[in-house]
Parts: C-alpha cells; structure tokens; sequence
C-alpha cells in the first residue's frame, strides 16, 4: 500500500507542490534575514536615524523582521492546514488507505 501511494502521481504532485511552498518561503526568509544583517553591518546611519526619542529606526525594522518570520510561518501553517491535509486525505482514500 506504501509503494502504491508513494509512486501515484497524486503524490508526487503533492510532494512538487510542497516543495515549491517551502522553497519559496524559505527564500523570502533568507532575503529578509540576511537582508536586515547586512543592513547592520553595511548601513548603520540609516538604522541609527531617531524616530522619536530614544527608538531609532533599527528598533521597527528589527521588530519587523520577527513578525514577518511569524508571518511566514503562519502562511505556511495555513496553507498546509487548508490545501496540503486535504489533499493527502483524498490520495489516501482514492488509492484505499486508512
């Protein structure tokens, strides 16, 4: 049963899809990651502009690079909830699984 559930194209086309999904937003992360730290290491004048008192503008950007990772993260949760379960639920019962 494995075998034939591994080797149907429902299955493979799952697995693309999945990969795609986790590939893209695995990319977005790393450029907003590795975008803020060069950010930190090559532009600390434009990080060190005052916004209002003592936050500098780096305190927002910084800020936002944890909410856009939860962000992302929820997306992915989402979609795997929403489209991803579903469809291993109809492969499984279409090739007669548990």
């Amino acid at each position: 049963m494995k075998e034939k559930i591994l080797n149907s194209d429902e299955f493979k086309g799952l697995v693309r899809s999945k990969n795609a999904i986790s590939i893209i937003l695995t990319l977005l992360e790393l450029f907003i990651y590795f975008g803020f730290i060069l950010l930190l290491a090559y532009g600390k004048e434009i990080l060190t502009y005052k916004l209002y008192g003592p936050i500098t503008l780096g305190i927002p950007i910084g800020i936002g690079v944890i909410v856009l990772s939860w962000l992302l993260t929820g997306v992915y949760v989402a979609w795997a909830n929403k489209s991803y379960d579903e469809k291993v639920t109809n492969i499984r019962e279409s090739l007669g699984g548990e």
